[in-house]
């Protein structure tokens, strides 16, 4: 298999259930207000969250956030305080250490520093889950070269990790994951140490491994661009709390939350300093909004449309569409003639109509 191409933007899945609507059938995860503190420190503060079977969920917020500690609350290394954690309809909370062992092999990890063992080959470190749960050799040889063909390594077999760059480690890693054939991957941060071109290759091939295995994968990264690639759903997470969920295009257009709107600071239109340096609270001088837009709304012509129907000038100065899972979603940046009273309260009117999200930024100098 050749290296992956730069995935396209994911496909908006409408029938699928939210987390609130959902039954748990179809759940491969269910957090029911689990909460965990460290002495005085709340690092999950009832958390309740679903992930569903075969998709792509992308759990991000910032160091600190309690991304780890959910991490460690699913895979058993972490006792929640109280709540409940259901892997596949199983509660998992209570079960003693030997019960947790088959479990664990229902849960496959990558990780951001790869985690190979450098004296042993790609064969080997692919096979290795498959050993320790015994296996007999031809059968993980079998499945290891079958893993490193999806992969694209196969010719990589017999080396050593040191002979490896890092996205091929990163691939071994997968590989590794999906030995024992897991219902559900978790990536921590796996490409947070890639260069951007490797991070689009190995977001594809992850995109590729859900989309031919119905694999079920929680991205956690603190990368919005991360989320934007390959995730379905995402939720945000803030001092141990989910604080916003839903379809990755729903979020990206009209976030709720604070944190949400930081963290999407990098990857969305910000207006330019040279514009942002020509603002004054109060007029004279036009009006300059920031219009977020998504869906139906995107679609068609806003801006001439308002021009229109309020009779006011219309300039888009900055910002744009986007596309993301097969919706449209944009900001953008309008000067609008006039700054009186009469004349935002008629754009206002006109942007609610139509399902904008509306934010009067300043106004510009006439002659500006």
């Amino acid at each position: 298999m050749n290296q992956h191409s730069p995935l396209p933007l994911a496909r908006s899945t409408p029938s699928r259930l939210s987390a609130t609507e959902s039954s748990a059938t179809d759940a491969v995860v269910r957090l029911v207000d689990v909460r965990r503190r460290f002495g005085e420190t709340p690092a999950l503060d009832g958390v309740s969250l679903t992930i569903h079977k075969g998709e792509v969920l992308g759990l991000i917020g910032r160091s600190g956030a309690g991304k780890s500690t959910l991490i460690r609350c699913l895979n058993g290394l972490e006792r929640p305080d109280s709540g409940e954690v259901f892997i596949e309809g199983r509660e998992i909370a209570r079960l003693r250490e030997r019960q947790l062992q088959p479990l664990r092999r229902r849960i496959g990890m990558i990780f951001q520093h790869f985690n190979l063992l450098s004296a042993k080959t790609v064969e080997a470190n692919v096979a290795l889950p498959l050993k320790i749960a015994g296996v007999p050799k031809s059968e993980r040889l079998r499945r290891a070269g079958e893993l490193l063909d999806l992969v694209g390594l196969a010719e990589k077999r017999n080396q050593f990790p040191n002979q490896l760059s890092g996205g091929q480690k990163q691939r071994v890693g997968i590989a590794r994951a999906l030995a024992a054939k897991p219902a559900l991957l978790l990536s921590d941060e796996a490409t947070s140490a890639l260069d951007p071109e490797t991070t689009q290759s190995i977001l594809a091939l992850l995109k590729d491994i859900n989309r031919q295995l119905g694999l079920t994968i929680l991205l956690i990264t603190h990368e919005m661009e991360v989320v934007r690639s390959v995730a379905d759903r995402v939720a945000v997470i803030e001092g141990g709390r989910i604080v916003e969920e839903g379809a990755v295009w729903h979020v990206f257009a009209q976030p709720q939350s604070a944190v949400t709107r930081r963290l999407l600071s990098t990857i969305r239109p910000q207006l330019p300093e040279s514009l942002a340096n020509m603002l004054s609270a109060d007029g004279p001088g036009d009006a300059l909004l920031r219009v977020d837009v998504a869906g139906d709304t995107a679609r068609g012509s806003l801006i001439g449309d308002l021009a229109r129907e309020t009779g006011l000038g219309v300039q888009l100065v900055h910002g744009g569409i986007d596309t993301i899972q097969d919706e449209p979603v944009g900001t953008l940046f309008l000067r609008l003639e006039g700054s009186d009273a009469g004349a935002l309260q008629r754009a206002t009117q006109f942007l609610q109509r139509r399902g904008a999200q509306m934010e009067v930024l300043g106004h510009v100098a006439d002659h500006a």
